[in-house]
């Protein structure tokens, strides 16, 4: 299936109007935490900053080559090793409501998890209100496709007009089963169709998780959970093909880390590692990309012409 059409304008960098903040838990560490989005100066981009750190520079740039960990979810970090998990929902949030520039303040080491979506994130991001900024927003325009794959598990990006992502899932569990989904990110799209999309796991290997120090603060109020032929949430499922909803709105964020992209990504049984992955192997090829302006593109995301300019001494 195929969701959204096409359109075109011009478009400036957004940063919020106002600032705004929430209090919950994180999803693996089951820390209680803070977060207060705030407006950012043009070409500031996205930063985490961690107000409880004592470290000499608490400011975390959402950027590919920050990432540190992707394990069960995206963890970002700088030179001081300060670091925030699980960034993904919230920058796909800040992607699909096209926030070009944001100050995250947070007093713990993970982003509040909510309900397991992007759409507390997208509401939080309407009350505080987006206003344009004087700068234009700039993108990364893909030039020739480039691939990453381990074992099954395959992640393209490939040239295309305006940003789309399709995924396909395939998993042993009948209930998940196979599931494919492209999506145009174009006209409201991530929040009419993915924004809602929770995170899932399965019942059996919540132990093994918790005993490896993950999904702590994980519950039927924050993820949609299987047993066999069953979904134990209450209120069941919010789309048919939830599962595979999700891992495009993940897609999503982790490819925000490089900023608002012309192409198209398809993943196959893709996670943050295997997204990480593509977009150092993006940024190591000069002849695979280029800066581009938005202008009349139908590009839906950030993006600023310094995290653009300063992906290629990194690659």
């Amino acid at each position: 299936m195929t969701l959204g059409a096409q359109s075109s304008g011009n478009a400036l960098q957004q940063t919020l109007k106002n600032s705004i903040s929430c209090t919950g838990t994180g999803l693996h560490s089951g820390s209680k935490v803070t977060m207060t989005l705030c407006p950012a100066a043009p070409d500031t981009g996205i930063v985490f900053r961690r107000t409880d750190a004592t470290a000499s520079d608490i400011d975390i740039l959402a950027r590919w080559d920050n990432v540190v960990d992707t394990n069960l979810n995206t963890t970002l970090g700088n030179a001081s090793g300060v670091t925030v998990g699980t960034v993904e929902h919230l920058m796909a949030a800040l992607s699909g409501c096209a926030v070009d520039n944001a100050i995250v303040e947070i007093d713990g080491p993970e982003i509040p998890i909510m309900d397991g979506s992007a759409a507390p994130f997208v509401f939080l991001i309407e009350c505080a209100g987006v206003i344009e900024q004087d700068r234009p927003r700039r993108a990364i325009e893909i030039l020739k496709p480039v691939s990453v794959a381990d074992g099954k598990r395959t992640a393209v990006l490939v040239p295309g007009a305006g940003f789309s992502v399709s995924v396909e899932i395939d998993f042993e569990a009948a209930l998940v089963a196979n599931q494919k989904l492209q999506v145009n990110l174009v006209n409201g799209t991530f929040r009419s169709e993915i924004a809602r999309a929770r995170t899932f796991g399965f019942d059996h290997e919540v132990a093994q998780l918790r005993a490896k120090g993950l999904a702590r603060g994980g519950s039927l109020d924050n993820a949609v959970v299987v047993s066999g032929d069953r979904i134990l949430n209450a209120d069941g499922l919010r789309y048919d093909d939830e599962f595979v909803r999700h891992k495009v709105l993940d897609s999503i964020g982790d490819l925000y880390l490089a900023g608002p992209i012309i192409g198209h990504f398809h993943g196959f049984r893709c996670g943050h590692a295997l997204n990480n992955a593509l977009l150092r192997s993006l940024f190591a090829q000069a002849d695979a990309w280029r800066p581009a302006g938005v202008d009349s593109r139908p590009v839906i995301g950030g993006g600023l012409p310094r995290r653009a300019a300063a992906a290629a001494p990194s690659a």
